[in-house]
């Protein structure tokens, strides 16, 4: 096994025991059994538990920070003032372009089960990885949004965006089972793409409000 094999088996495995048990109850010894590996290529390859944490989330967030700061970019270049359903839509479709339509089809909602427990459990060190790493994509979204509301006092900004999020995370990190309850109650077969379309308006209208 080559040594890029042995660290995707480990972030896959470490990815889908951290979304199912949490980080605290997520043992190294769980993670390298189900990699099939030995500890010491973890603490070859990641150092320690913490940093393991943080290349989950790294595996995720750098491509796609960097595909949103280029989405977001040619947005500005042909809307100088996009309202924040623009900004809304190109943050969901580089979600589904960026996640959702890999070989893994489940791992934006894995993803979001992680950012969840990055707000339930007491995770300091990934707090301050993540500041350091995604702070300028993070503020770049805050600028669009005091931009468009100068009346909005730093603290109505924060618990907006963190209502938000918090509704993001629900709704994909549910979204099977979201979708199996709009079959039962309306009938309807929703595609991912298209709840994203039912959660953008929302999302503006609470950010906007």
């Amino acid at each position: 096994m080559s040594q890029a094999d042995t660290v995707t088996r480990i972030l896959d495995s470490a990815e889908e025991l951290f979304a199912e048990k949490g980080f605290a109850e997520t043992s190294l010894r769980m993670i390298t059994t189900r990699a099939k590996v030995n500890l010491a290529a973890v603490n070859y390859h990641f150092g320690s538990k913490k940093d393991l944490i943080q290349a989950v989330f790294a595996r995720f967030l750098t491509p796609f920070c960097a595909k949103l700061d280029k989405e977001m970019a040619a947005l500005i270049a042909t809307t100088k003032e996009p309202n924040l359903q623009q900004v809304l839509g190109v943050l969901a479709r580089t979600m589904l372009t960026g996640v959702h339509s890999s070989s893994n089809s489940n791992k934006l909602s894995v993803f979001m089960r992680l950012l969840g427990l990055a707000y339930t459990q007491a995770q300091g060190h990934l707090r301050r990885f993540l500041k350091s790493h995604y702070n300028e994509t993070y503020n770049r979204f805050i600028s669009y949004l005091r931009d468009a509301h100068p009346e909005l006092s730093p603290r109505e900004i924060f618990w907006r965006i963190h209502f938000a999020i918090g509704a993001c995370v629900f709704t994909m990190s549910s979204i099977e089972v979201l979708r199996d309850m709009a079959q039962a109650d309306v009938g309807e077969d929703t595609a991912i793409d298209e709840v994203m379309n039912q959660l953008i308006p929302f999302l503006a209208a609470a950010l906007e409000r």
